[in-house]
């Protein structure tokens, strides 16, 4: 059983900033890839950017230019950096991991963004 554990979320105003975490168990090494989903109240849960083991990216056309998913393998912690926030990135957002064996889920941070 891989625990993935978010942190860094939080209440901010329009353009502020912020950066989660999440720490994983196992080596995410040994991932496929590592994601941010979000889900918002009444909306389905969306990919919001992933990295795979070879370090390349893809982001939702929302967050591009703006987001920066990075991964520390040493630390086996995976970031989303996430600047010019606006009102509708106001979320639950959620790690996830895709191993080998099973796709494992975080709790959830909560990112609230005010106007």
């Amino acid at each position: 059983q891989v625990q993935l554990v978010e942190s860094g979320g939080g209440l901010v105003q329009a353009g502020g900033s912020l950066r989660l975490s999440c720490a994983s168990s196992e080596s995410i090494s040994r991932s496929y890839t590592m994601g941010w989903y979000r889900q918002a109240p009444g909306k389905e849960r969306e990919l919001v950017a992933r990295i795979s083991s070879g370090g390349s990216t893809n982001y939702v056309d929302s967050v591009k230019g703006r987001f920066t998913i990075s991964r520390d393998n040493a630390k086996n912690t995976v970031y989303l950096q996430m600047n010019s926030l606006k009102p509708e990135d106001t979320a639950v957002y959620y790690c996830n991991g895709a191993f080998l064996w099973h796709n494992y889920w975080g709790q959830g941070t909560q990112v609230t963004v005010s106007s």
